[in-house]
């Protein structure tokens, strides 16, 4: 008798332990604060854009910037708009206007360490297209990280 009671309270105690666990882990949320940046396909084969996106988190709260090449070696800086971050998942949208015509991208991504990895949609001609996405943190998040 006295080793099933030992056998259930070993049991007990590695499922306790097993939910602390768990439950610690969920409470880890990521934080896509910091400049992420990465490459998209030139135009018509040109070569490839360097895109760049500060992002900083407070609470719920998503704000950013994009930063893109325009034309001329002109850069461009959007506000990202429609943010959200859920567990280990980003997105936001970023709206640009070239010569009156409207372009919205709706960025989605799930972040892993220094990488989000995801998909990029958008109209073009009417036609619904996407494209893979994958961006790089930048050293400013991890420098600022090892200061706290």
């Amino acid at each position: 008798m006295q080793h099933k009671k030992f056998a259930f309270a070993s049991l007990c105690a590695v499922l306790l332990f097993s939910a602390v666990t768990a439950a610690r882990a969920e409470d880890k949320k990521v934080d896509p604060s910091g400049t992420w940046t990465w490459t998209t396909p030139g135009r018509n084969g040109g070569p490839e854009r360097k895109m760049s996106l500060k992002l900083k988190q407070e609470g719920d709260k998503l704000t950013g910037k994009l930063t893109s090449p325009g034309r001329d070696g002109q850069t461009t800086e959007t506000e990202i708009t429609d943010t959200s971050v859920k567990g280990d998942e980003i997105a936001f949208t970023v709206t640009r206007e070239f010569n009156g015509n409207k372009m919205v991208q709706k960025f989605k991504g799930k972040l892993a360490d220094d990488t989000i990895k995801g998909k990029m949609e958008f109209d073009r001609n009417g036609e619904a297209q996407s494209r893979d996405w994958e961006a790089k943190r930048g050293a400013d998040k991890k420098e600022a990280d090892k200061k706290e």
